[in-house]
């Protein structure tokens, strides 16, 4: 009993001194956290899907890599935040965002209408026409009109996919759709589909890559699309610290570098959002 009783005012000391502490230097103390948490950088879960490159892909090593990786991750830098790269399926990428699973998306999506309806928009970081592609040995596609009957392949949720369906109702024209471009490009080559609607610097991505010799451009760009970082509709504080980053990015010369690093020439001299 007697030792229990010192190990008490043992106990009960040693409290009093913690309790002495705290009110000394408890106000202190709750500074030093609120620095450090000041200093934490805010976390920012950027999503993709990761077969669109030279924009995001993966690479021999299993990294993400692309113009959308470096861009996001030059922006979050600029800003001050950290940044976690998520791999999604194209079409789940504003439903994640909607949900708040993701913070931003980065994926070479086109600015349009209906989406805007469901996300709000930075300014547009770059401007993409859609081309038709063919097989190398295809010489009865060569304008939108010979794609009367014929079957086209997609990736589902696109423009390119939008593009397909108006030739679908003005020539009759097959639309096929896929979960990815890599996906859209074998149907061609193996002879499942006659043609393909992407994205041009997708399109010439492919080719140079794998497609050499079994792929072929065709035609005119059918059409001007500019690509926006998606934020969610609540989360306005967000999508102007983006705008300010890429401002900054443009302003620096950044940008610049990121663009004749994956795109082998120099960028326009205005972002496309900056025009009138």
């Amino acid at each position: 009993m007697r030792k229990l009783f010192k190990l008490g005012a043992v106990a009960l000391a040693v409290l009093a001194l913690m309790v002495a502490a705290v009110g000394c230097g408890g106000e202190k103390a709750a500074d030093k956290q609120g620095e450090g948490g000041e200093e934490a950088k805010q976390k920012l879960v950027a999503a993709f899907e990761p077969t669109f490159a030279p924009f995001e892909s993966t690479d021999e090593n299993g990294e993400f890599v692309g113009f959308d990786i470096d861009l996001i991750k030059a922006i979050a830098e600029e800003q001050g935040f950290e940044v976690e790269l998520k791999s999604l399926s194209f079409d789940g990428l504003i439903p994640a965002l909607q949900t708040g699973q993701i913070d931003v998306i980065v994926s070479g999506m086109s600015i349009k209408p209906k989406r805007e309806e469901q996300v709000n928009f930075s300014i547009p970081y770059y401007e993409a026409p859609l081309v038709i592609a063919v097989r190398e040995d295809n010489n009865e596609i060569t304008k939108p009109e010979d794609l009367a009957g014929k079957r086209i392949a997609v990736q589902i949720g696109t423009t390119g996919a939008d593009k397909a369906n108006e030739f679908k109702e003005k020539y009759g024209a097959e639309v096929k759709t896929y979960n990815t471009v890599d996906l859209v490009f074998n149907e061609l080559i193996n002879g499942g589909v006659d043609a393909v609607i992407n994205d041009e610097p997708v399109t010439e991505e492919f080719i140079e890559k794998k497609g050499q010799g079994k792929v072929k451009i065709v035609g005119d760009t059918l059409v001007g699309d500019y690509y926006g970082i998606a934020v969610a509709k609540e989360n306005t504080e967000l999508l102007e610290s983006i705008n300010e980053g890429l401002k900054k990015l443009k302003e620096n010369g950044k940008f610049n570098q990121l663009y004749e690093k994956w795109f082998h020439t120099s960028a326009p001299d205005y972002l496309p959002g900056e025009r009138s």
